[in-house]
């Protein structure tokens, strides 16, 4: 077995990288000008030597050689006790020190290019599987997890980074640089992982969606959309929807999840049971339709609250989905039992309700905790062709020191409180979105028009005569004054919206003119 030089303290660096950009220049900086010693696999090992670069192999350092067509190189108590080994633990030098093995200091391991093999649709079944790296992967993982101690680097773009670092801080680095290079060694290897379980879930079960394996299925639903689409349900259990407890009715349809997610989202603004996020007293009721609510109340009663929400728009309500932020008493369920709904959502139910409600066997009711909500992350995804997007979801609570007042008219603390009403609910319909509100109930709501003052006009005439001295909420800004002067034309008293448009001024001097007051929350809430 070749043993390294004695040179004290001289760092040793492992090199084995399957994408050689940059390896080079990399390798001449860490030997000639920090003094490293290098000790590199096959390939690498190669490359380095042909560059006239000094470097040991690995089968001359661990005394065994590559076997196995390549597949067994790094895994040797060698190489991984010199990765592993804890520089101030007393038992692990003495296992170095018995078994003679030196310190690695610096880790540069890229794994097999599985990802650019695959990529290659006639790609056979073994050749993928033979671009699967093993050793690579166990050698990061490795490295990342002592990073107290051993610096690693998975992309030739941490290289500049890294040696920017050694030349201020010297071999060791900095703590903070070597946690951040282990967190990214972690994503790229799990990165990797992803990409293999995912092909090769697609080659196994080629009709099951490729980015699901983080959520087990939960029910193979009766079609999709429509009748001609089928259509899964993954979720984890315990968490969102997957801890619902279904207490009566049909199975749920994905039409069904799709508004009871829009009810449920709508509903949160004004609390849901004792969720500790939005501590209210406010009983609040969403009637959905079609992923829009089409009527939102609160109340002193959660009855109460019900039935204006239900007055909103009884037409649209038929076939709807509810969803209550309160224990659901016999006075809801004698009001819900009136109506042909598809589900009832909310924290608790009264033994006499579940009685009332047990009369409509088809009625779908669910049982949703506080807990199962807030065990969700604040992540959002919506699948696109060939791909997912995530982003943040919009869901923190309004916070009115944002606000100003452009208008001459400030509202009342009356109007105030109708607008915050209206602004909480206007981020929950469908962009371009229009809501009319009063005294705790919508009156009138514009959902998904290609212009706003489309979407103004139906809110405005869905709310009919209750719309004088009403209020009206605009999820986005106004880059003219129509919708103003309609809104006034209407009876409308005060309006509440983003502002930022370059347009700003036209609507303030409306408002003025027309003796409105306005509230700039200079925020926008897109729905699409």
């Amino acid at each position: 077995m070749e043993c390294l030089s004695k040179k004290p303290m001289a760092p040793l660096a492992l090199l084995s990288v399957s994408n050689k950009t940059g390896l080079l220049p990399l390798a001449k900086a860490l030997t000639e000008t920090y003094g490293f010693e290098l000790l590199s696999s096959g390939g690498t090992a190669k490359v380095l030597k042909e560059a006239g670069i000094s470097v040991r192999k690995v089968a001359d350092f661990t005394g065994a050689p590559e076997i196995l067509g390549g597949r067994v190189k790094t895994l040797h108590p060698r190489i991984h006790g010199g990765i592993l080994a804890k520089r101030g633990d007393p038992k692990h030098q003495a296992d170095l020190s018995q078994q003679e093995i030196p310190q690695i200091d610096l880790v540069v391991v890229n794994l097999y290019p599985f990802k650019e093999t695959i990529s290659n649709p006639l790609v056979s079944w073994d050749e993928a599987i033979e671009n699967i790296d093993i050793g690579g992967p166990a050698m990061v993982r490795a490295a990342a997890k002592n990073h107290a101690h051993v610096s690693v680097l998975t992309s030739p773009n941490q290289y500049e980074r890294f040696l920017s670092a050694l030349s201020k801080e010297g071999p060791s680095t900095s703590t903070e640089l070597r946690c951040q290079l282990a967190l990214e060694a972690f994503e790229h290897t799990a990165e990797y992982d992803i990409a293999i379980s995912t092909w090769m879930k697609n080659k196994l079960n080629p009709n099951q969606s490729p980015w699901l394996g983080a959520f087990p299925l939960q029910q193979t639903l009766r079609y999709g959309e429509n009748p001609h689409q089928s259509a899964s349900w993954y979720s984890n259990e315990g968490k969102g929807w997957g801890g619902a407890n279904k207490l009566q009715g049909k199975e749920l349809s994905t039409n069904n999840l799709l508004d009871l997610e829009a009810a449920l989202t709508t509903l949160r603004e004004f609390g849901y049971g004792n969720d500790g996020v939005r501590t209210t007293n406010q009983k609040a009721a969403v009637v959905v339709k079609h992923t829009n609510p089409c009527g939102v109340a609160i109340d002193s009663q959660l009855s109460k609250a019900l039935q204006k929400a239900l007055d909103a728009d009884r037409t649209s309500a038929f076939g709807g989905i509810i969803a209550l932020n309160q224990n659901v008493d016999s006075d809801c369920a004698n009001e819900l039992s009136n109506l042909f709904l598809e589900c009832v959502v909310a924290p608790s139910f009264d033994k006499t309700a579940l009685t009332i409600l047990s009369k409509k066997t088809n009625l779908r009711i669910l049982q949703l905790s506080p807990e199962a909500i807030n065990a969700c992350n604040r992540s959002q995804m919506r699948s696109i062709l060939g791909g997912i997007l995530v982003q943040e979801k919009d869901d923190l609570p309004i916070d009115e020191k944002d606000w100003s007042t452009p208008t001459k008219l400030s509202p009342s603390a009356t109007i105030k409180e109708d607008l915050s009403f209206a602004w909480k609910l206007v981020r929950h319909v469908r962009s371009n979105a229009i809501v009319i509100a009063s005294a705790g109930q919508s009156l009138g709501i514009g959902a998904g028009q290609m212009n706003r003052v489309g979407s103004a006009k139906l809110a405005l005439e869905a709310a009919g005569k209750s719309v004088k001295g009403a209020v009206l909420a605009s999820d986005g800004f106004f880059p003219f004054d129509d919708t103003v002067r309609l809104a006034a034309s209407y009876g409308i008293n005060a309006i509440i919206q983003p502002g930022g448009s370059i347009r700003d001024e036209d609507s303030i001097k409306a408002c003025d003119e027309l003796g409105l007051s306005m509230i700039f929350t200079n925020k926008r809430h897109f729905l699409h």
